[in-house]
């Protein structure tokens, strides 16, 4: 089942290329029914899934490349436990919002689609992936169609965020392969498997182990990204197309943060205690440095791109706090902003395609002429900001709750981080949609196609069953985070 999720993307990827010209209309009711399809697939696994049972499960695992010389194995190893399979069905769900939200497309349909494709089999393989080299392979896979996706049908500086975006991403990913190798070679017997590496005494060491934990966190972290690694995501946000700010907010940035806790923290758990409080710290800088640069700005996307760094930052410190409940926070607080920014970002693009703009100071009173988006746009925005009975409150809760007890200063932070968002989301919605009457406005349409309703029902539906019911979701979590909090006592 785990093949199918990640491979089958691109097999429809490779049928959208093949379309005749004149049947390229049908590419996107065939991305629609890849992803609709596995979202089912995704669904199904986690109806399935196991809650009380450790360690991996829907494993496939065989050897692909063996170095009898040197003594170890690549091997082709899929598995998922409740941290991997929570990222999974919101990559499926967000994936299916992307392609209705980009039903409206007409330059270069095919491509575009198909790209969209390929670039979903290599974030579910980097979620599936227990080898190393696997996991690097497709985490190297995402960057060529993101590249592609924002440089083709992105608008203002697109080549310089498409180029900026794959510099970093390729900088990080630099540090993260040696530091793998390191990892690997380190080991006695040698090993990329993830599982085995978590029991594996360390003896033979290539460098030292607070080298190898730092050369893999930084490289995740550009892709969190957290201050001072985060100034591609601005960029990038503000010139990539809608349905691509919605998979780079709700799918991509959650990769760093998955690696962070897949790979440095359960493999080297002794090291990651010894630089929590710097976690801590960074954590810290990034949820006030977001908040801060959030209440700067006047463009919509690069505002909801600012607070994605603000909201990266609760989940280090959920990472960063090493106990149960805060990294079961920091994973919640991983899906729930996916799924509420990736609305946010729904929304403005709904605004940027009536409006042809994205500047704060342009717009004014939009509720009174597109009372759905308004009503939708508002709901997301205190969403996002923490209101209770909604899933941010929930995640905020516990990553607070878990990293109280081991860090005051940076929790205080975290609360002040809380009640600037709220500063910046108010006055955003009050400006945009509760302003005075603007003429200018007066005719435009609101969101009354299916492909603009589905995902926004669809999305509110999870934030608010989410936050009034997390229970569920928690349990699953559990399974992958209460393994690691016991190595980490």
């Amino acid at each position: 089942m785990l093949t199918f999720l990640v491979f089958f993307p691109v097999v429809g990827a490779i049928l959208i290329a093949t379309l005749p010209r004149e049947d390229e209309r049908y590419a996107k009711y065939l991305a629609l029914g890849v992803t609709g399809t596995l979202l089912v697939v995704s669904l199904v696994i986690f109806g399935l899934f196991e809650r009380g049972e450790e360690g991996l499960q829907f494993a496939e695992q065989f050897r692909w490349i063996r170095e009898q010389d040197a003594g170890f194995d690549i091997q082709y190893f899929l598995g998922v436990d409740g941290l991997g399979l929570t990222m999974v069905v919101l990559t499926t769900f967000l994936f299916t919002v992307a392609v209705l939200v980009s039903w409206n497309v007409e330059k270069r349909t095919k491509e575009y689609f198909a790209w969209m494709l390929a670039l979903m089999t290599g974030v579910m393989g980097v979620f599936t992936a227990q080898d190393l080299i696997l996991f690097f392979l497709f985490w190297e896979v995402e960057m060529v169609p993101m590249y592609f996706l924002i440089s083709i049908w992105g608008s203002g500086r697109k080549e310089y965020s498409a180029m900026k975006f794959m510099l970093f991403t390729i900088s990080g990913s630099a540090l993260m392969l040696v530091g793998f190798l390191a990892l690997a070679f380190s080991a006695d017997p040698t090993t990329f498997d993830m599982v085995v590496l978590r029991d594996a005494e360390l003896s033979n060491v290539v460098l030292p182990l607070p080298a190898i934990f730092f050369l893999l966190f930084i490289g995740f972290a550009v892709k969190l990204p957290i201050f001072p690694l985060h100034t591609w995501l601005p960029d990038a946000h503000t010139d990539a197309p809608t349905a691509v700010s919605v998979i780079l907010a709700g799918v991509l940035l959650k990769m760093g943060a998955y690696g962070i806790l897949r790979i440095p923290v359960s493999i080297m758990p002794d090291t990651a205690q010894d630089y929590a409080v710097w976690m801590a710290s960074i954590a810290a800088a990034s949820i006030l440095y977001g908040a801060f640069m959030t209440l700067r700005q006047t463009d919509l996307k690069r505002m909801i791109a600012y607070s994605s760094v603000s909201h990266m930052g609760y989940v280090l410190l959920g990472i960063a706090a090493l106990n149960q409940i805060g990294m079961t926070g920091a994973t919640l607080q991983m899906f729930s902003h996916g799924v509420i920014t990736g609305l946010l970002f729904v929304m403005v693009g709904m605004i940027y395609d009536r409006t042809h703009t994205r500047d704060i100071r342009e717009l004014s009173g939009l509720a009174h002429y597109t009372p759905i988006i308004a009503t939708v746009m508002i709901m997301a925005g205190l969403a996002s900001l923490g209101l209770p009975a909604m899933s941010g409150f929930v995640a905020e809760l516990m990553v607070f709750l878990g990293a109280a007890d081991q860090f005051v200063a940076p929790t205080i932070i975290g609360v002040i981080g809380v009640l600037l968002s709220a500063g910046y989301i108010l006055w955003m919605v009050r400006r945009v949609m509760f302003g005075p009457k603007n003429p200018k406005w007066a005719d435009l349409p609101d969101a009354t196609s299916w492909w603009e309703q589905v995902p926004m029902a669809a999305m509110l539906a999870v934030i608010i069953a989410v936050g009034i019911y997390p229970a569920r979701l928690v349990e699953v979590i559990d399974q992958g985070i209460l393994p690691l909090a016991a190595r980490l006592l």
